[in-house]
């Protein structure tokens, strides 16, 4: 059975009908919706949940993946194999910083190693604040992310988050709940120049953990190897790589060392600077 478009069927319409057909019914035909862009591999859905608007007057509101089975996605931290994620809101309307909250990722498996990311479904928060308090906020992205199954792809998303909601949204509340425990103790690192950058090796609180993860809030152009833990002076301690697009040591801000654990009960905490 030949089955005929809905763009086709139009056009055979069009031509059937006589040249002194009436302009308004030809103004008055149906005109066929663009085909949605299709998902990526590996994504079953992606979308920005409207959200709300906070008592401060910002937008709050998340962005959803839904992964297909066996497919993960990465951390804000890729580690040495993964895929780091990239969020551009330039094409947004009135709006002056947007801040992203993210959940404490899950162990996930590349090859040999385990990296820091997420399975089945992540719910991204972010807080919008508009340029002008008197204006609404447009928020619109370009998600480029890495998508893995057994080897890791690039994709890429364009999305616009529909007008906000009068409450707030459970999924969206829930996502924040989980964001890491934040540690008011600076742990001790130390910082040793190495060829082409730096190694840090920063103390754990805590002890023992299943994976760790260190990062420059200043520097988001400095590259970072994942962490090995070990034993150090005090009890284990993560270590990391740091390599400047200059391919030589540089001069590391304590205050801006980010640190991620995921000790071994399955909790998550964090901590911003270290104490040289």
């Amino acid at each position: 059975m030949i089955r005929i478009t809905t763009l086709t069927a139009l056009a055979c319409l069009v031509t059937a009908l006589p040249a002194a057909s009436d302009p308004a019914l030809l103004q008055s035909l149906p005109v066929a919706a663009p085909a949605a862009d299709p998902l990526p591999p590996g994504l079953q859905g992606a979308r920005l949940l409207p959200g709300w608007t906070d008592a401060a007057g910002d937008r709050v509101l998340a962005l959803e993946l839904l992964l297909e089975p066996g497919w993960k996605t990465y951390w804000r931290s890729p580690g040495d194999t993964g895929l780091p994620p990239h969020l551009d809101w330039s094409g947004s309307e009135n709006l002056a910083q947007l801040t992203p909250h993210w959940p404490a990722p899950e162990p996930i498996r590349s090859g040999e190693v385990l990296e820091m990311g997420y399975h089945d479904r992540l719910v991204l928060p972010l807080t919008a604040r508009p340029a002008d308090p008197a204006r609404p906020v447009t928020v619109r992205g370009l998600i480029e992310i890495g998508l893995c199954q057994d080897i890791c792809v690039p994709a890429s998303l364009s999305l616009e988050a529909p007008p906000p909601g009068p409450d707030p949204d459970p999924a969206i509340t829930d996502a924040l709940a989980q964001e890491p425990e934040r540690l008011e103790t600076r742990p001790a690192c130390r910082v040793t120049p190495i060829p082409d950058g730096l190694r840090v090796a920063v103390d754990l609180p805590g002890g023992a953990a299943r994976l760790a993860a260190v990062e420059l809030t200043d520097r988001p152009e400095i590259w970072v190897s994942a962490a090995d833990i070990g034993p150090g002076p005090a009890g284990a301690e993560a270590v990391v790589e740091m390599v400047a697009p200059t391919g030589q040591p540089f001069v590391l801000d304590p205050d801006a060392l980010r640190l991620t654990v995921l000790p071994e009960d399955g909790t998550a905490i964090e901590t911003l600077g270290c104490a040289d």
